[in-house]
This record gives C-alpha cells, sequence and structure tokens, in this order.
C-alpha cells in the first residue's frame, strides 16, 4: 500500500520535469501509453520520466520501454548492480548529470554490503572491471583493448544495457534538467527524493519482471546486422529488432531522406569524440542541404553528437517548419537510436 500510494503521488512531479513536450497525463493515458506507464510503475518502480518523455509517440514510447526493460530490469544472468554500474560509466562519458544521478544511485544501493566505514563506496572486483569495460568501449579508440571481463552469454544484457544508456543520455539530455527534480523544487531536496526512488527502484528489482512480457507492443521484426551481438539472447534480440524497426520508422516521419543519409554518412566517420564546444561544425555539415531542411539535419546531427547543445533555438527552429511534439520526439529518437547503435558497434565483445 506504501509503495502505491509514493508511486502514485510522483507522477505528477515526474511529467513536470520534461522541457519541450507535453507527456501525456497518467489519468489521461489509453492505450499502449496506459500500458507503458503501468508496467513502469509495477517493473522500474517510478514513472520515470526518461520514458515517459516519450509519450507523444507512443511506438517510440515502447521501443525506448522494452529495450530498457529486457536488459536492465529482466533478471537473467548479470546481476542488477552489474548492470547499474555499465549504465553509470555511460552516462558519465555521455555526460548526462540526471543518468549520472539516478544509475549510480541505484547501484550503490544494490552493492552488497553498501558503504564501507570510512564512506568510500566500494565497487567490488566483478562490478569495477564492467564499469571499466563499459567507460572503454564508448570511444573507437578504445573500444577494445581489453577483453570483456564476462562470459560471451552475458553481453547481450552488458552491451544491451549500455546501447540502451548510449540512447537515453541524448534523450535525458535534450528533454530533462540535470537533476532529477521538478522545475522550482530546492536542491536541498534531492537528498531525500533520492532515498525515495532508489527505495522503489529496489523493490521492483526484488520482484523480477518476466522476460519477454512487453515484446508484442511492438510488431515483429528482422534483427539488423548491427545488431547481431543481440543473438546470444532470443528476448533481448527480439526487443531491439523491433525497437530499432520503430525508430527507424520515427525517423521516416519526422526527417527527410536527404538528413537521414546526411547523418549516417556523418555516423560513419564518427570516432565518438565530442565535436567541441562551437557549433560551427553543424552549420558547415547542413550547409548543403534545402533551407527548409536545416532545421531538421541540425537536430539531427546535435542529437547524435552534441545532445547537450541542443537549446531552445534549435527546437523552435525544427517546430517552425511545422513539427508538433510527435514529430519532435520522432526525429530525436531516431538520431539517439542511430548513434548508440553505432557505439555499439565497436564494443569489444572477444573475451
Amino acid at each position: 500500500m506504501r509503495r502505491k500510494l509514493t508511486q502514485s503521488s510522483l507522477r505528477g512531479l515526474s511529467l513536470v520535469q520534461v522541457h519541450h513536450v507535453a507527456p501525456v497525463r497518467f489519468s489521461a493515458a489509453r492505450d499502449n501509453v496506459a500500458q507503458v506507464y503501468q508496467e513502469l510503475e509495477r517493473d522500474f518502480g517510478v514513472l520515470a520520466p526518461p520514458i515517459a518523455l516519450h509519450s507523444p509517440a507512443p511506438d517510440v514510447l515502447a521501443a525506448s520501454w522494452v529495450m530498457l526493460r529486457e536488459t536492465l530490469l529482466v533478471p537473467g544472468l548479470v546481476p542488477r548492480e552489474q548492470k547499474e554500474a555499465v549504465a553509470s560509466a555511460v552516462s558519465i562519458a555521455n555526460e548526462c548529470p540526471f543518468c549520472v544521478r539516478m544509475h549510480t544511485a541505484t547501484m550503490h544501493s544494490m552493492l552488497p554490503g553498501g558503504r564501507s566505514k570510512a564512506g568510500k563506496v566500494e565497487l567490488g572486483p566483478e562490478v569495477q572491471a564492467v564499469y571499466d569495460w563499459a567507460k572503454d568501449n564508448t570511444l573507437r579508440e578504445t573500444a577494445g583493448q581489453r577483453p570483456a571481463p564476462f562470459p560471451a552469454e552475458q553481453i547481450p544484457e552488458l552491451l544491451g544495457v549500455a546501447v540502451d544508456l548510449q540512447y537515453l543520455n541524448r534523450m535525458v539530455n535534450i528533454f530533462l534538467s540535470p537533476v532529477p527534480l521538478p522545475p522550482g523544487v530546492p536542491l536541498k531536496s534531492l537528498g531525500p527524493v533520492m532515498r525515495i526512488l532508489t527505495w522503489l527502484i529496489g523493490s521492483s528489482a526484488r520482484r523480477g519482471p518476466a522476460a519477454g512480457d512487453t515484446l508484442a507492443k511492438l510488431p515483429s521484426a528482422p534483427l539488423p546486422d548491427d545488431l547481431s551481438w543481440t543473438a546470444g539472447n532470443p528476448v533481448i534480440a527480439d526487443a531491439f529488432a523491433r525497437g530499432a524497426s520503430a525508430m527507424d520508422e520515427a525517423g521516416r516521419r519526422s526527417a527527410p531522406e536527404s538528413v537521414r543519409e546526411l547523418l549516417h554518412s556523418e555516423l560513419a566517420a564518427w570516432d565518438g569524440q565530442p565535436r567541441g564546444i562551437s557549433r560551427s561544425w553543424v552549420e558547415d555539415a547542413t550547409a548543403d542541404l534545402a533551407p527548409e531542411e536545416r532545421a531538421a539535419g541540425r537536430l539531427a546531427l546535435l542529437t547524435a553528437f552534441a545532445s547537450y547543445q541542443v537549446d531552445d533555438k534549435v527546437i523552435a527552429d525544427f517546430k517552425e517548419s511545422g513539427a508538433d511534439d510527435s514529430a519532435l520526439i520522432d526525429l530525436t529518437s531516431w538520431a539517439s537510436l542511430s548513434a548508440a547503435r553505432k557505439v555499439g558497434s565497436w564494443a569489444q565483445t572477444k573475451n
């Protein structure tokens, strides 16, 4: 009872954190949106803003949820604290303060033994090893420098979490604030809020959601070659095949073919490094696009390569071209997952 009351009281606070789009209210949610919201509270513990922000585009919402649930939340071969270590390492590399706070706090709360007497968190050798592996595999030049410190059969779970967070970090940087608090709430409230959130997340983790229960929200699809690393786990492979297909369709809905071709061309030459503090590179890259396509091109490239540089003007320029909230989620989700899939293709999976 206490858990359900706490969850219901947090619903509005979760959705009010979302910027640039109006997420569907819990009471107004229908069909797949309502199902995802209910499953978020049941399986994740809270109506998590990083997933709920996708609600203006129901199929993209389902895709983001299916991929995250089947890798991070469903109990498998990998302990949850190791998955959270991967999520933390990727979030640090992508400069996503919201995700760093959430996943680091969750990881710490799940570590056997908790904190040391000195207050320092001891990760332990296995958690530290997967943390270091995830950090190494965020850049093409460092990917593969050390063997994967886990059995091959764990690759779909751990690399799946890494790719999920590569995706979610970009979306969170655009649509949420750095601190997981509603606007106007003082920063001193962060500690108590985090304790409540980690309690809810931990209680859901102990329940252990069943694998594959969410797959039917999306139509089946073939597994793309760049996601072949999921093949060792049929449920995760199915989740990524369905999710990637939905987000590719979102890209086709929201971005002209020239913008899609430009993004894939830029990704092919990318090494994972930041493009720099200036945004002059994006103006150069989109210069050959038709004037009416440049706003979409800027948003797509910034989302993929420098999501923290997406500001109100970039969003406003895209919306001025006639895009609504659904199109905004469509384009950014497609660009985010395209970049995440590219990073995943570099990862060292040899033992």
